[in-house]
């Protein structure tokens, strides 16, 4: 695996490169071009207080606005990295049977792409916040970049396993539409995690991975607190075991790439 990052970062260039296409390609027919990366989550954040705020106004969470999309970017960002990655490299067959270079930069690029545009919808995500009145606690802000460590290891290291047997399964991008959709119900996106804690299901609810991170992302911008480090902790440590068995898995499933596609 040491081999492998070393030559994935000799093609850093690369990686670059595809990020800032990618990126550019999203909107770029559109007439507002890059400016859309920052309407959009606007554009979520008033339907969602227009929602809350006026229609339902019993909603039990106060600011459930903020609340719902404090969780929504990160979770949209894994999505992207569940459905799409998965067919990253499918996506850019013509490049993996034409020239050299190391197969894992197609989704190390896709993720960190995707990566990239939750970043900059963070940027509204946290002034929200911050005109909302949430508490600006130091600490717990300076815990933000650890929550974004933690998940963007977690989201390449999925990334990894199913961008590989996608190759060979062209189903499972289709498959894992549903199950995307499935994985958000069960985490605490629209709801509080709180009214799942008396049924007989929330030893098995707890061990989702995303409950920890939007957990973590919600005690900052929502809570104005500091995450349960211990949490993170453990999750990182499992994040990374996670990414060193997709490398392990995409290197083993490359080799046939080109004979696949």
């Amino acid at each position: 695996m040491i081999e492998t990052l070393k030559e994935i970062w000799a093609y850093r260039s690369m990686i670059r490169s595809l990020v800032h296409k990618d990126l550019r390609g999203r909107y770029q027919a559109s007439v507002l071009g890059f400016l859309w990366t920052f309407i959009v989550p606007l554009c979520q954040l008033a339907v969602y207080s227009l929602m809350f705020s006026i229609i339902m106004r019993g909603a039990a969470v106060e600011k459930f606005y903020l609340y719902v999309f404090v969780a929504l970017i990160p979770w949209n960002f894994f999505s992207a990295c569940l459905t799409g990655g998965a067919s990253s490299v499918v996506a850019q067959q013509s490049l993996v049977n034409k020239i050299y270079f190391p197969r894992e930069v197609v989704p190390v690029a896709y993720v960190t792409s995707s990566f990239v545009n939750m970043l900059l919808c963070e940027i509204i995500v946290i002034l929200v916040s911050v005109f909302s009145g949430v508490p600006f606690n130091v600490l717990a802000y300076l815990c933000l970049p650890l929550v974004m460590l933690v998940e963007y290891i977690f989201a390449l290291g999925v990334t990894m396993i199913i961008s590989a047997i996608d190759v060979y399964f062209r189903d499972l991008e289709h498959i894992l539409g549903v199950v995307a959709m499935a994985w958000m119900f069960v985490t605490p996106i629209m709801y509080d995690s709180s009214i799942v804690a008396g049924s007989r299901w929330y030893s098995l609810y707890q061990l989702n991975p995303m409950n920890i991170i939007v957990t973590a992302y919600r005690d900052i911008l929502y809570a104005g607190k500091v995450p349960e480090l211990t949490k993170l902790a453990v999750l990182l440590g499992i994040s990374i075991v996670l990414l060193w068995i997709g490398f392990l898995v995409f290197g083993r499933l490359k080799r046939r790439f080109s004979e696949v596609m």
